[in-house]
């Protein structure tokens, strides 16, 4: 569906954009994501993987993309030890070339208009958060197994599919220019999640990036999010423009969970801005 366009008056950026997409031993999600990113509108952006330590086929499945996805593909990969999303993002930040960074899942499809959209709501000292409307296991069984393209479908199949339970929601699929009332929440970051989010590249340099000392699953982007916050960034609402489809997967270990609230609470409590293990740590002395 088209984007309504964004009374905002604030000049958007006209630069590259990276979007950044993690993927972990899921090629036949990843190849659907790839897949609505070879169709964006706006085509003045690269793909960056970052793959968490998958095996050969996803690799295999980034050399078949490369000569046709239409814009640049890079691909970054460390060994898998374990759950290590956000030292993953750090390397594919480091290996970025955009001036901004949109980090999607490697389960999350974005829909024709995503990086336009992204691009009209960027804004300097402001940091973006999407949503997302969750697919069922049966449907996205069916987009997978088929080669549906849900990224296409009009208002009226999503709502076939939210009457049937197919869907969780419908607003993420709508489009409606919101204005002002996306700066409500300008100093929340809880509802807000990774997996659909956008941020000035000097801005990530600031707070250093995501933590890797975050260990397992959980809490890491509410982290970036929170000393993002820290540093003087606000958010803005990308709910009704930005919204991607979450294809269903098995809920992951999250027995890591209690650890990292206490660490996310120590960030909230100190006012922490810089990562502890962040992009830095990475960097070539």
């Amino acid at each position: 569906m088209p984007c309504a366009r964004e009374a905002t008056g604030i000049p958007m950026s006209s630069g590259l954009i990276s979007i950044v997409v993690t993927t972990y031993e899921r090629p036949d999600a990843l190849d659907a994501v790839l897949r609505s990113l070879s169709v964006q509108t706006d085509r003045n952006f690269e793909v960056v993987i970052a793959d968490d330590g998958s095996g050969p086929s996803t690799a295999a499945l980034i050399e078949g993309w490369t000569p046709r996805l239409g814009v640049p593909l890079l691909y970054v990969w460390h060994e898998d030890r374990g759950f290590r999303a956000a030292e993953i993002r750090n390397r594919a930040i480091l290996a970025s070339r955009g001036d901004y960074c949109i980090f999607l899942d490697g389960d999350c499809i974005a829909q024709r208009d995503f990086v336009a959209a992204h691009r009209k709501l960027a804004e300097p000292g402001w940091f973006v958060t999407g949503n997302r409307a969750l697919l069922s296991q049966r449907l996205t069984d069916a987009v997978l197994r088929r080669g549906l393209h849900p990224e296409n479908w009009a208002l009226a199949d999503w709502l076939g599919h939210r009457s049937t339970g197919g869907v969780n929601r419908l607003s993420p699929i709508l489009h409606l220019p919101l204005g002002p009332l996306r700066k409500l929440r300008m100093k929340a970051w809880k509802g807000a999640r990774s997996c659909n989010l956008a941020v000035w590249r000097s801005d990530l340099d600031r707070v250093d990036g995501f933590d890797a000392a975050f260990s397992g699953w959980g809490r890491e982007d509410s982290d970036l999010l929170v000393r993002l916050l820290h540093a003087g960034l606000r958010r803005k609402d990308g709910t009704l423009a930005t919204g991607v489809l979450h294809l269903w997967h098995r809920e992951a270990d999250r027995s890591q969970l209690p650890q990292n609230d206490e660490r996310l609470n120590d960030v909230i409590r100190n006012r922490r801005v810089r990562a502890a293990q962040g992009i830095s740590a990475l960097a070539p002395a």
